[in-house]
């Protein structure tokens, strides 16, 4: 019996060691790591954010961090104490880290991201078990500028918002760490120590352009402190590629500090999220439908604008009081008259207009590569009649995003093809020198107008800039079309008075666009609301200054511009070079001239010839 006991107790230990050392093995290995290993954490950098040309808009700062070891802590009071003392926390709340039961302790947050200065009174102190480890911290040198698009992270490096949130996997790194052993006393053994290096996150190259940014910022700027508007945006985007190259709005936030500002402010980014009626820009899309459609012919055909049409019982104004009487289709655009679009609304009608508003993406999201965007919203088309459809011809009653509105006019210039806006130009990996992904020009739907089509609807938006209501948007040696908006904003239901969303959406150059701005403007205080008054001369600001960054060529072959008496009056100025100085004062008369240098040729000019300067203005002669 004692025998058969025996045995059956051999079998039963041999049996748990097999068991322990074969199935247990990975488990109880695991645990018995834990319990000697010390692993102290060393924060990866997270993934640089940078403009189309390399310049840093997102990058990091190294901090310092405190870690404690409690088991290696002799002087436990007089650590948290002193602690205390420094962090300025009371000893209550720093004793909690420092008597912790645990094998380490990240003193959060009174202990991270500490300052030069404090790290260093810490260090003095020599404490053992008390460790100041790196850690990286996001910075945005630029402050506020992209901050809706670039968003912010938390104080763990986790993005919340924008592209710091929608890219988070690429831009987050490996956490690398220092390891070692202790003994059962906490204490470190000797020759024990491993390093892990972190690993940083991927980088992320954006289509946007800083300088171009730079300017759309400083508008924005200028309209905040001129106007003190509700809101105001600016998106800047190539249509040929769907790139943006700019956008901002205001109110934004400085990311290095979100934690100061309303969740409605950081959160929102106007240029993809807001929705509202789209007003008279909106009147781009009617044109092109009714030229396409074969429904107007902007030169021959003619309407009576008497200042109101009737729909049904309602009667719908024009913005000038006795309306603009007879005018031709291409005059209509110029003066953006309602009842004139309301006619061509009528020509295509409901089924015409309703499809090339889904096929120029109005309803839909775009698909832009940033959180947040918005819908809008479009009749249904068993719910038009005709006051929806006389109302939709010229941008009212439906509701649509700036980012919309900017892709749809893209289309509309760049030949017909709607295109997929994005921001993110590709994800590159520094360390090994390696593309992760690249974005690429995506067309969403081809061909919605043809390059007649498009070329036409450019010749008529650069007539409305260089003869309509986009005048205050014209730049002297380039080419621009454009269109003004004026919309009034809904509130429970009814349209409030004298409260608009003034917009302008302009284009550069007016016959092969490399740039399309959208400036929008709500409820601008002490000045007339309208669109070509307030935001055209936003807009023109932004095009002057896009026009310098992306080298476009100058031209004097645009339309002339019909002036009023109050414009400042431009000309096109003779070369001189190569003439004789007497001629060439003579050819110059009227301008002011300032010569340099001495001789009697002419071999230098200061502005060129054959460009438009300003009547007044001073021409520098360079003489031989």
């Amino acid at each position: 019996m004692i025998l058969i006991i025996i045995f059956i107790v051999g079998i039963i230990l041999i049996g748990r060691v097999f068991y322990i050392q074969v199935f247990a093995y990975n488990k109880l290995s695991k645990l018995a790591n834990d319990l000697w290993s010390r692993n102290l954490p060393i924060t990866a950098e997270r993934g640089l954010i940078l403009d189309r040309n390399g310049k840093i808009l997102a990058g990091n700062i190294t901090t310092t961090s405190l870690v404690l070891i409690p088991n290696q802590i002799k002087n436990k009071e007089q650590v948290t104490a002193d602690l205390a003392e420094i962090l300025n926390v009371s000893y209550d709340e720093m004793k909690k880290h420092v008597f912790k039961n645990t094998s380490i302790e990240r003193v959060h947050p009174e202990g991270r991201r500490l300052s030069f200065e404090i790290a260093d009174q810490i260090n003095a102190l020599k404490y053992d078990g008390v460790y100041l480890l790196k850690e990286s911290k996001r910075n945005y040198p630029n402050d506020n500028l992209l901050s809706h698009v670039l968003g912010y992270v938390g104080i763990d490096n986790q993005g919340l918002s924008g592209l710091e949130l929608m890219y988070d996997n690429y831009l987050t790194g490996i956490n690398g760490s220092i390891k070692y052993y202790s003994d059962g006393k906490g204490k470190r053994l000797p020759l024990s120590e491993v390093y892990d290096e972190p690993v940083n996150g991927m980088d992320l190259y954006l289509t946007i352009d800083l300088d171009i940014q730079k300017a759309v910022e400083r508008e924005l700027d200028n309209v905040m402190n001129k106007y003190s508007p509700e809101h105001a945006l600016i998106i800047v985007e190539d249509p040929n590629t769907g790139e943006i190259l700019g956008m901002a709005s205001r109110p934004n936030f400085n990311p290095n500090n979100y934690q100061t500002y309303s969740v409605e402010t950081i959160n929102r980014n106007l240029p993809i999220w807001m929705t509202y009626e789209p007003g008279s820009t909106f009147k781009i899309i009617t044109l092109a439908a009714a030229i396409e459609e074969k429904k107007v012919n902007i030169f021959n055909d003619y309407y009576y604008d008497s200042g109101s049409i009737m729909v049904e019982n309602a009667r719908i104004k024009c913005w000038k009081a006795g309306g603009h009487g007879h005018e031709s289709f291409l005059n209509v655009v110029e003066n953006s008259c309602n009842p004139g679009f309301v006619v061509l609304g009528q020509r295509l009608g409901k089924e015409n207009l309703f499809k090339y508003i889904n096929d120029f993406g109005f309803g839909n999201k775009t698909r832009i590569d940033l959180n947040g965007e918005e819908d809008g919203i479009i009749f249904k088309l068993d719910r038009v009649g005709p006051v929806e459809l006389a109302t939709t011809a010229f941008g009212q009653g439906i509701s649509v995003t700036p980012i919309q509105q900017i892709n749809a006019v893209s289309a509309v210039i760049n030949g017909g093809n709607l295109l997929k806006p994005y921001v993110v130009k590709r994800i590159s990996d520094n360390a090994s020198n390696t593309i992760l992904f690249e974005n690429n020009k995506t067309i969403i739907k081809e061909n919605i107008i043809s390059k007649d089509t498009s070329n036409l609807v450019k010749f008529a938006l650069e007539s409305v800039v260089a003869n309509g209501t986009g005048r205050n948007a014209y730049l002297e040696n380039y080419r621009v079309g454009g269109k003004t908006g004026t919309a009034q904003k809904v509130s429970d239901g009814h349209y409030l008075i004298g409260n608009y969303i003034l917009s302008f959406m302009g284009f550069m150059p007016a016959d092969n666009p490399q740039v399309v701005v959208y400036v929008a403007i709500d409820n601008p205080k002490g000045v007339v609301q309208y669109g070509g008054t307030v935001s055209a001369p936003v807009a023109k600001h932004v095009l002057s200054d896009v026009a310098s960054i992306l080298k476009i060529k100058k031209t004097n072959e645009g339309m002339p511009k019909v002036y009023n008496w109050f414009d400042e009056k431009y000309v096109v100025i003779p070369d001189v070079t190569g003439m004789n100085s007497d001629d060439a004062k003579k050819i110059l008369k009227g301008f002011k001239i300032e010569y340099v240098g001495s001789g009697n040729t002419v071999i230098n000019q200061n502005p060129h010839g054959n460009t438009y300067v300003s009547e007044n203005a001073t021409i520098k002669l360079m003489l031989d």
